[in-house]
């Protein structure tokens, strides 16, 4: 995994307030404090093109079933897994944001450990 994430100001806050209003598991709350102590805040226009982030489309290996999938990360309110349009706050979502290309995420989630490797992400016009 990458030493730190790298998350747009809009999504770092989405994230900071998901974690005030305690919707995730204890260990969860650990991690994702840990990381966004740690965090690079940019602006939309200077997010590297290979970090995970809302409004990109994300392939990736899921290694607890060796499956692979593609989503669109997208906020909490335009989520719709019929069509693949998952939440940054879902489990999957909040496992990955702000990791490249390459990296291999372990994550508590509520649902079940979930080991994740992103593959290739892209911009969505």
């Amino acid at each position: 995994m990458s030493q730190n994430i790298i998350l747009t100001t809009g999504t770092y806050d989405l994230i900071k307030d998901h974690l005030r209003r305690k919707k995730v598991t204890i260990q969860e709350e650990e991690l994702l404090l840990n990381q966004l102590k740690h965090a690079t805040q940019v602006l939309r226009k200077n997010l590297p093109e290979d970090i995970v982030s809302i409004n990109r489309k994300v392939t990736y290996k899921d290694h607890m079933n060796n499956e692979e999938k593609t989503i669109l990360l997208v906020g909490p309110e335009k989520a719709k897994a019929s069509k693949n349009k998952i939440s940054v706050l879902s489990d999957e979502g909040i496992a990955l944001v702000g990791y490249k290309v390459g990296d291999l995420i372990e994550w508590p989630a509520k649902k079940g450990n979930l080991k994740l490797e992103i593959l290739k992400v892209e911009e969505v016009a």
